[in-house]
């Protein structure tokens, strides 16, 4: 095979066997969460029981607005068990006026402008050679790439967090599910 060929053919499979692990691992997401006729805004799907933390945070740092806008955008979205990453005095200073800013940052660190789906993001670790990059609304990149059948973003510090549920389409952008907090440099 020419190495055309076999990127293809590794594309394929990497699609193909992600779309599976991805429509196996739906069942357990609720179903306010993955709607996936694009009825409902970003803004609208995180505020439930899954995301409450994550909805919360937004609008402590008066971004709730901006995912009900038309967007288009990719939410990297925590769920609730991904918060224990910071403990509750570090979410109390986080969430003091005073530090705002540090909020509103780390919240946009987990936005992207566009409309990325797995697929799109698969094929840009295609082209990138297992590894991509994109630019977050806060205006940092975060960093993509393969494990296995997962795709892991890392933050500059080495934070990682695998996409655990994809392609959660709404009519202004997509959600993806992840399993931890990424964080900006400096946070």
């Amino acid at each position: 095979m020419k190495f055309p060929q076999i990127i293809t053919f590794i594309f394929i499979f990497l699609y193909a066997s992600f779309s599976s692990a991805q429509t196996n691992s739906l069942n357990a997401i609720p179903s306010a969460i993955y709607c996936s006729d694009g009825v409902t805004d970003i803004k609208s799907s995180l505020n439930d029981d899954a995301h409450q933390a994550l909805f919360e945070a937004f609008k402590i740092a008066d971004l709730e607005e901006l995912l009900g806008t038309s967007g288009p955008f990719t939410l990297f979205a925590p769920s609730n068990s991904a918060f224990t990453k910071f403990s509750a005095s570090e979410w109390d200073e986080l969430f003091k006026l005073e530090n705002r800013k540090k909020l509103k940052d780390l919240l946009t660190y987990h936005l992207v402008a566009g409309n990325l789906t797995a697929s799109k993001i698969l094929q840009a670790l295609c082209r990138g050679k297992g590894k991509t990059s994109f630019t977050t609304v806060q205006g940092t990149k975060i960093f993509a790439t393969m494990q296995g059948t997962d795709i892991i973003l890392s933050d500059m510090s080495g934070n990682q967090a695998k996409i655990t549920a994809a392609d959660a389409n709404q009519s202004n952008g997509v959600i993806h599910q992840i399993d931890s907090i990424i964080v900006p440099t400096g946070l």
